[in-house]
């Protein structure tokens, strides 16, 4: 009997949709419109990292995911274009990190001892694409979404996430998909979910010693994380 991470590469390759919440400002819903301007980047970071387009919101939302044979594909729902498709790529020793990038930024590149503030979206590819946290979901007392800061280098983080923020630049926003050599190796590494509940059923999955014994640890911690970079400050 097919395994349910199997089902979910399967329908994944067929050309099924992950869902996933939408970026900030893509709900049309009235209370949304009157809250979308809470969803935006705080007025320092607007800068640095416009909003995205309309191309980069389809290619972040409609793009589906396999994996196991985890091989990653892509759906992008626009008019026939000239221009190249984008293209998945794997970062030089980052231990298989692969990546796509949606939008290049313009801004400086970091690195390693520096402070960084992301915002992502983060889903486990076990759960059929179930997105486990979002930085857009992170609200500070007048509203605004509070982005992930972290020092590029710190153990404290899973390495996947920082192969793939030092060779982006700010404003960009990339997609990565990360295998569970380069993800969580314990429940104390960040980032973690505020939400108990989340927290429980993403390290439950990932740590779970029945399938782990069952030599399903290959899949189990693939990671898909959405990421822009907003700022960064040299230390």
């Amino acid at each position: 009997m097919p395994t349910a991470t199997a089902t979910a590469a399967a329908a994944a390759a067929a050309g099924a949709p992950l869902h996933v919440g939408s970026l900030p400002g893509s709900s049309s819903s009235p209370r949304a419109n009157r809250h979308r301007h809470r969803r935006q980047l705080r007025p320092a970071q607007r800068s640095a990292a416009a909003a995205p387009t309309r191309r980069e919101v389809s290619l972040l939302l409609s793009s589906s995911a396999a994996f196991g044979s985890f091989a990653l594909s892509f759906f992008v729902p626009a008019p026939p274009s000239k221009s190249a498709p984008p293209e998945v790529s794997e970062l030089p020793s980052s231990g298989g990190v692969r990546v796509l990038d949606l939008r290049i930024g313009s801004g400086e590149a970091p690195s390693v001892g520096d402070e960084v503030a992301i915002h992502y979206y983060g889903r486990l590819a076990a759960k059929q694409g179930w997105r486990f946290d979002s930085t857009y979901d992170h609200k500070d007392s007048t509203g605004d979404s509070v982005p992930f800061v972290f020092k590029l280098g710190s153990e404290n983080v899973i390495s996947g996430i920082q192969a793939a923020v030092r060779s982006m630049k700010v404003g960009g926003i990339r997609r990565v998909v990360i295998p569970p050599s380069q993800g969580y190796q314990s429940t104390s590494q960040e980032p973690i979910p505020p939400n108990f509940f989340d927290r429980q059923r993403l390290f439950t999955t990932i740590f779970n010693p029945t399938r782990l014994a069952n030599g399903e640890g290959s899949t189990l911690g693939t990671l898909i994380f959405d990421i822009e970079l907003v700022n960064l400050r040299h230390q």
